[in-house]
C-alpha cells in the first residue's frame, strides 16, 4: 500500500526554492515572482506568506547572499526590497532576524554602502524594520548602529531625498528603546538633531524636504520620551527654538509641521510643582475612633474616582485601556441571588419612625383648622428645623451671650450653641454700613459685613465634634435652645431694608430663612460669609443659552501664551493674591480680588501671572489630596470692557464638556441688585488640556489638566461669582424644605421632614415624605436619593424641580400622590456639599462606593439609609422606584443607568444560556416614557449592564440586595444637549428642574390604575409637544464626544510610518535611473557584475512596475519556473511528484 502524494501550496514551493537555489539566475526570477504575487491584491498575500515561513526564508537568502565574498547586489536590492515590505507587517521580525544572524549583517551591508544612495537606502528600511523589537534595536545600538545612521543625515541638500528620510526613519524606530535614547543622549545627537532641524527649517523655502523635517520632529519626539532627553533638549534650547520655527510655519500655513510642534513643546515645558506647602486638602477633620488623625495621603490616584455612579471612563491610562466588557459582572449567582441583610433585623426597627403615614390619623385631622398647619410643622423636629420656624434674627439669644462668656467664640456643646456676639456688632453694622438705597456691588464683597452669619454662626472644634457623634436622631430630640427660639432684637435691619428696596421675589426662596440655616450650617473652617448668590437666589435667564462655539486652535494659542512664560519673563508677575490658608494676605490694589470661604466655595491659591492673567487653583476634597474639579469663589475690585485669563490649573479629570460648548457661570452682584439676579452662562476662548504641573511634594503620579477662560466683566467695580456649575447649597437645600412645609395645603398634601441621621460633622441628614393627605389607597414607596457627590450641583436642581412639583396643586401630582409614598432624601452628602468638595466625603471616600457594607461611624448616611430600605423592605414596602439623582461631566443630555441580568450578559459574550432565563422587562418602561415627554432625556445613551467595579453603588445594591427591579442612576449633564428642541443649548436650572418634573410624570407609566394614564385630564396637564413626541435620540452610545479637535493630552509618539508609505518609498527607489545608483567611480566592480550577468536582470529588477519592457526570454524563463522549480513540477498550486 503506498502513501497518497504530498502536496504543499506553490508559496511554499517559491520560499524553498529561495532558500536553496544557488545560481542568481533562479534566485532573481523567484523573488521577481514573490514580488509580483505580493504587489497584487492586498495585505492578505503578505500575511498568508508569513504564516508560511516567508520571513525566515528572505532572513535566510539575506544571510546566504550578504555573507558571500562578493554579495550580488541586484539581488540583494530586490531580497532588502522584499524583506522590508514582509517585515514591516510581520510583529516577530526582529526576533526572527535575530535568530537567523540577518541584524548584523544587515548593518554591515549599511556599512559597506554608505556612499550608495540606493543600497543604503534598502538597508536602512530593513533596519527600521527589525528596530520594532527592542532586543533587535538595543543589539543594532550596541554594534554602533545610532552613530553609523546618525552620520548619514546631512545638512540641507537636494540629493538622495529618500534615502536621508529613510535614515531619520530608522534612526528614530532605534530610538523606541531607553538603551538607546541614553546613549544618544550621552552622546549630545540632541544638539546636533536640533541643529539639523534649524538648517533645514531654514534653507528648506521651497517646501520641498516637509517630510524629512517631519521625521526629525519624529526623533526628537522619541528621545524627549526620557527626563535626560527632555533636560537636554531644554538646556540646547530647544523649546525657544522649536517655539520661532512654529511661529514661522504657522505664517506659512505648514499644519503638518505645527501640530507636532506644540505636542513636543507641551511636553518638553519643565515640569512646575503647584505652589502649595502641601498637597493634602487646606481642610481636615479628625474623624471617629482616630483622635487627632486624618487619613493617610493617597500615594496614587483612585481607580475608583470617577464621575458619577456608571458610565465614567477611568481617570488612569489601565484604567481607560480596560476592556469595557471585562468589567461586566458575568457571574449568574452574583446578579440574581440576593445576598444576606448586612444587619440583624432587630436593627431595622428604628426606622418605623421615618414612615409617619402609616400611623397617622386622617381622620382626626381638621382641615379647615389653622392650627393644623402649624402642628404639622411642628412635628418635624429638628435642630435646624425648630430654627427655621422660628426664624432666628441675625442677633444671638441672651442664652447664646450667656454661653459665650464661658466658651469664647467657638461652640463647645452638642446641643447647639452659637458664637459670641459682641453687644454692638448690630449697631456697629449700622454705623459703619450705607443705608441700603445707597449700597453699591462693591459693599457685597467679602469683607463686608453685611452678608456676615457671625451673630449665630457656628464653628467645629473637636470637642464638639467629640460631643456629637453621627447616629440616627429621633423625631423628639429637639434643641433646648430651639425651644426657646431665638429672640429677634432687630426687626428692621440693614438686610430688611435691603430686601424691601431691591429683592427680587424668587419663587421658594426666602432670604431670611436662608440666613437662618446657614447660621446652623457646621462646617470645617467655620464660615460666617454668605456668598451673596445663595442669599439672595437665582432666577433662570429670560431665555436659552446655547453652547459656545469653539475658536478654531484655541488651545494652540493657550499654550504658545504659556509656552511664553517659560520664554519671556518680563512681563510675568507670578504673586500670590489669594491664599485660603493665609487671612492676612494682602492683594495688590489693582489685582482682581479673590474669596472662596463660604459654603459650597472652593478655591485654595489664586495667582497673578500677568496683569489680566491668574492662575487658580483648587483645594483637594477634605482628608484628602486629590478630586480637585469643583469650584465656586468671588471676584472683585475688576475694570469692565478687559478681557481677564483664568487658568484653572489643578483639574484632575482627562476630558470635560468644557472642550465641547459647556460654560462655566457668573453671578453678578450689580446685576442682582437692579432686578436680574441671574446665574448666566460666561467665558470666551474656552478649551481644557493636560499642562506641565505636578504636586507640590510629588508623593504620588498625578496628571493636571487646565481649564482655561476668558471673562470680560460688565461692570467696573461689581462682585461677582465663578462657577463650575449652578452651585446649590445645604443651607438652601434646608430653607427649601422649609418652604415647602409652609406652602403645601395639608388638605392635599402629606408632607413630613425628619433627620435621617447625623453626618461626621454634626449636620442633619434630612428625609422627606410625600403623598396624598388623606387617602384610602393600598400606597407603594418609591424612593429617591440624590447628590452623594457634592460637586454635582446639577442633581440638586433636578431634586428641587422634583420636590416643588410633588408638593403643587398640578393634577398629574396629585394622582402621583394619590398612588405613592414618595420618600425622599435630598442630601446624602451634607458636610461634602458644605465645605465645597468634589466626590468625597469628610472620610474622603466616595460614598457611592460604600453601600455593600456601608460603616456606621463613618459613613453614618449611607448605612442608615440602606437601613431604611432593609427597613421597608422587612414590612412589604419595598419601594416600586429607586433613582439615584447624579451628574455626569463627559457626556450630553439627561439619561438614565439601570440594571439587567440578561442585558449584562449578552454584552459580556457570557455563555450562560439566558434563553431560559425569566426576566421583567419593566425596567425599561420609565425610559421609554421619558424619552417621549422629556425633550432632555436620550433613551440611547442609557444603559442596564451591571459592572463589577460598580458593585457598591446604590443602584446595584438596591437592585440586588432589595429585590428593586426599577433601581436607576439618574445622570444630568452639565453641559447641555445634542438632540431634540434643546440641541445646541446649554442646560440651565429651568431645564433641570423641568427635568426633575418629568421624571415624576413618568412614574404614570408604572401605575397599577392604567387608566389614569389615558386619563385626558392628565394628559392634558402633561406637555406633550409635538417636537418633543417626534425627537429621536441618536444610536446606543453615540451621544459620548467624539475625540477633541485638538490633542488634550501630549501626543506619546510620532505618527508610525504606515505600509502603504513604506511601500511607496521602496517603489520610488526601485524606479531610479541607474546612473544614480552606479554613477560613482569607486563601483566599477558592481558595474561589472551587472555587466557580466548579460540583460536579464535589469528588466527583472522593474518587473513589477514595468511588466510590458520583460523582454520575451524572460518571460519564458519566468514561466517555466512558474512550472518547474529544483526538479519538481507544481500546477494550480499544489506540488506534484
Amino acid at each position: 500500500m503506498t502513501a497518497p502524494p504530498t502536496s504543499s501550496s506553490g508559496l511554499e514551493v517559491l520560499l524553498s526554492a529561495l532558500q536553496n537555489d544557488g545560481d542568481v539566475e533562479s534566485t532573481l526570477n523567484t523573488l521577481n515572482i514573490l514580488d509580483e504575487l505580493l504587489s497584487a491584491g492586498t495585505d492578505r498575500r503578505i500575511h498568508y506568506m508569513i504564516s508560511k515561513g516567508g520571513s525566515e526564508a528572505l532572513l535566510s537568502a539575506l544571510v546566504n547572499t550578504g555573507c558571500s565574498f562578493c554579495p550580488n547586489y541586484t539581488v540583494l536590492l530586490l531580497l532588502l526590497h522584499l524583506l522590508a515590505k514582509v517585515g514591516h507587517r510581520d510583529r516577530g521580525i526582529g526576533r526572527k532576524a535575530q535568530d537567523a544572524g540577518a541584524v548584523l549583517v544587515t548593518l554591515n551591508l549599511l556599512k559597506h554602502n554608505i556612499t550608495h544612495a540606493k543600497r543604503a537606502a534598502a538597508c536602512l528600511w530593513v533596519i527600521q524594520v527589525f528596530s520594532s523589537s527592542v532586543s533587535t534595536a538595543n543589539l543594532i545600538g550596541a554594534n554602533h548602529g545610532l552613530d553609523i545612521i546618525f552620520h548619514l543625515i546631512p545638512q540641507y541638500t537636494t540629493k538622495h531625498l529618500h534615502t536621508i528620510r529613510a535614515a531619520i526613519n530608522a534612526f528614530a524606530a532605534l530610538l523606541s528603546t531607553k538603551a538607546n535614547v541614553r546613549s544618544v543622549v550621552c552622546k549630545g545627537y540632541v544638539s546636533s538633531l536640533l541643529r539639523l532641524y534649524e538648517d533645514w527649517h531654514s534653507k528648506d523655502t521651497q517646501h520641498v524636504a516637509i517630510a524629512i523635517r517631519l521625521t526629525l520632529l519624529c526623533c526628537l519626539q522619541k528621545v524627549t520620551h526620557s527626563t535626560a532627553g527632555r533636560q537636554a533638549f531644554i538646556s540646547q534650547g530647544g523649546i525657544r527654538l522649536l517655539y520661532q520655527t512654529t511661529q514661522t510655519c504657522l505664517s506659512k500655513g505648514l499644519e503638518s509641521l505645527v501640530e507636532p510642534s506644540v505636542q513636543l513643546l507641551r511636553k518638553c515645558l519643565p515640569k512646575t510643582r503647584l505652589p502649595l506647602t502641601s498637597d493634602q486638602s487646606a481642610y481636615t477633620f479628625p474623624l471617629p475612633g482616630r483622635p487627632g488623625a486624618v487619613p493617610d495621603v493617597d500615594l496614587a490616584p483612585d481607580d475608583s474616582s470617577e464621575e458619577s455612579d456608571d458610565d465614567e471612563a477611568e481617570e488612569n491610562e489601565e484604567a481607560e485601556s480596560r476592556d469595557y466588557d471585562e468589567d461586566l459582572e458575568t457571574d449568574l449567582n452574583k446578579l440574581r441571588l440576593r445576598p444576606d441583610p448586612d444587619r440583624p433585623k432587630e436593627l431595622l426597627l428604628q426606622y418605623s419612625r421615618l414612615c409617619p403615614e402609616l400611623s397617622h390619623d386622617f381622620e382626626e385631622l381638621d382641615l379647615s383648622s389653622a392650627s393644623s398647619s402649624s402642628s404639622s410643622s411642628s412635628s418635624s423636629s429638628s435642630d435646624e428645623e425648630a430654627v427655621l420656624l422660628s426664624r432666628v434674627s441675625p442677633c444671638s439669644s441672651r442664652r447664646d451671650r450667656r454661653r459665650s462668656d464661658s466658651s469664647s467664640n467657638l461652640s463647645t456643646s452638642s446641643s447647639g450653641c452659637h458664637s459670641e456676639i459682641e453687644g454692638h456688632s448690630e449697631r456697629h453694622t449700622e454705623e459703619h454700613t450705607p443705608a441700603a438705597a445707597q449700597l453699591k456691588p462693591r459693599d457685597f464683597h467679602s469683607h463686608s459685613s453685611i452678608l456676615s452669619t457671625s451673630p449665630v454662626s457656628r464653628t467645629m472644634t473637636g470637642e464638639q465634634r467629640g460631643d456629637a457623634p453621627p447616629g440616627l436622631r429621633g423625631d423628639e430630640q429637639v434643641d433646648e435652645e430651639e425651644e426657646e427660639g431665638a429672640e429677634e432684637s432687630h426687626h428692621c435691619t440693614m438686610i430688611d431694608r435691603l430686601l424691601e428696596s431691591h429683592g427680587a421675589c424668587v419663587p421658594h426662596h426666602e432670604p431670611k430663612l436662608y440666613r437662618a440655616a446657614a447660621a446652623r450650617t457646621r462646617s470645617i473652617p467655620g464660615f460666617s460669609i454668605l456668598a451673596f448668590p445663595d442669599f439672595w437666589g437665582h432666577l433662570p435667564p429670560p431665555g436659552h443659552e446655547p453652547m459656545a462655539p469653539r475658536k478654531p486652535n484655541i488651545q494652540r494659542q493657550k499654550v504658545f501664551e504659556d509656552i511664553q512664560r517659560f520664554l519671556n519673563t518680563d512681563d510675568i508677575i507670578n504673586q500670590v493674591v489669594f491664599d485660603l490658608e493665609d487671612s492676612s494676605l494682602q492683594s495688590p490694589s489693582e489685582s482682581l480680588r479673590f474669596f472662596s470661604n463660604f459654603e459650597c466655595g472652593n478655591l485654595r491659591k489664586a495667582v497673578q501671572v500677568r496683569r489680566y492673567e491668574y492662575d487658580l487653583i483648587l483645594n483637594a476634597d477634605a482628608n484628602s489630596s486629590q478630586h480637585t474639579q469643583w469650584f465656586y469663589f468671588e471676584v472683585s475690585n475688576m475694570v469692565t470692557d478687559v478681557p481677564y485669563r483664568f487658568n484653572v490649573i489643578n483639574c484632575e479629570k482627562s476630558n470635560s464638556q468644557f472642550n465641547y460648548g459647556m460654560q462655566p457661570v457668573l453671578y453678578s452682584v450689580r446685576e442682582a441688585l437692579e432686578g436680574r439676579p441671574h446665574w448666566v452662562r460666561t467665558g470666551t476662548e474656552i478649551c481644557y488640556f493636560r499642562n506641565h504641573f505636578c504636586p507640590a511634594q510629588d508623593r504620588r503620579r498625578t496628571t493636571f489638566y487646565t481649564l482655561t477662560f476668558t471673562v470680560t466683566f460688565r461692570h467696573n467695580e461689581d462682585v461677582c461669582y465663578l462657577a463650575y456649575h449652578y452651585p446649590y447649597t445645604y443651607s438652601a437645600l434646608k430653607a427649601h424644605l422649609k418652604v415647602l412645609q409652609k406652602s403645601v395645603d395639608p388638605s392635599q398634601v402629606f408632607f413630613r421632614q425628619q433627620i435621617l441621621c447625623g453626618s461626621l460633622a454634626g449636620n442633619s441628614c434630612p428625609v422627606v415624605t410625600i403623598t396624598a393627605s388623606p387617602t384610602s389607597r393600598a400606597w407603594k414607596d418609591l424612593h429617591q436619593l440624590r447628590r452623594v457627590h457634592p460637586g454635582e450641583s446639577n442633581a440638586s436642581w433636578v431634586m428641587k424641580g422634583t420636590l416643588e412639583f410633588l408638593c403643587s396643586s398640578d393634577p398629574v401630582a396629585q394622582s402621583l400622590r394619590e398612588a405613592f409614598v414618595f420618600k425622599i432624601i435630598p442630601m446624602l452628602n451634607p458636610d461634602g456639599v458644605i465645605n465645597g468638595t468634589n466626590r468625597c466625603d469628610l472620610n474622603s471616600e466616595d460614598l457611592n462606593r460604600q453601600w455593600c457594607k456601608p460603616d456606621p461611624v463613618l459613613s453614618p448616611t449611607i448605612y442608615h439609609a440602606k437601613g431604611f430600605l432593609y427597613y421597608l423592605n422587612s414590612i412589604g414596602q419595598t419601594p416600586l422606584v429607586f433613582c439615584d439623582y447624579h451628574g455626569h461631566s463627559r457626556k450630553k443630555n439627561v439619561f438614565l443607568y439601570g440594571c439587567s441580568v440578561k442585558e449584562t450578559l449578552w454584552q459580556s459574550g457570557s455563555a450562560v444560556n439566558t434563553v431560559g432565563l425569566k426576566e421583567d422587562p419593566g425596567y425599561r418602561t420609565i425610559p421609554k416614557t421619558l424619552d417621549r415627554i422629556a425633550p432632555a432625556f436620550s433613551f440611547n445613551s442609557c444603559n442596564y449592564l451591571v459592572e463589577k467595579s460598580r458593585s457598591a453603588t446604590a443602584r446595584v445594591v438596591v437592585w440586588r440586595e432589595m429585590g428593586v427591579l426599577r433601581s436607576y442612576t439618574m445622570e444630568s449633564t452639565y453641559n447641555g444637549c445634542d438632540q431634540g428642541i434643546y440641541k445646541g443649548l446649554q442646560t440651565g436650572t429651568r431645564e433641570l428642574q423641568e427635568m426633575g418634573m418629568k421624571f415624576c410624570q413618568s412614574l404614570l407609566s408604572v401605575t397599577k390604575d392604567m387608566k389614569a394614564v389615558y386619563s385626558r385630564s392628565l394628559i392634558s396637564s402633561i406637555n406633550l409637544d409635538h417636537n418633543i413626541l417626534d425627537h429621536k435620540s441618536h444610536n446606543c452610545f453615540e451621544d459620548d464626544e467624539p475625540p477633541c479637535v485638538e490633542e488634550i493630552e501630549y501626543s506619546s509618539d510620532c505618527p508610525a510610518l504606515k505600509g502603504c508609505d513604506l511601500d511607496s518609498d521602496i517603489n520610488s527607489n526601485m524606479s531610479d535611473s541607474d546612473e544614480e545608483e552606479y554613477g560613482d567611480e569607486g563601483h566599477r566592480v558592481a558595474k561589472q557584475q551587472r555587466g557580466s550577468m548579460g540583460q536579464l536582470q535589469q528588466p527583472s529588477l522593474k518587473s513589477h512596475l514595468l511588466p510590458h519592457l520583460i523582454r520575451p526570454a524572460s518571460t519564458d524563463t519566468l514561466s517555466e519556473m512558474k512550472h518547474t522549480c529544483n526538479g519538481r513540477n507544481f500546477s494550480n498550486g499544489h506540488l506534484t511528484s
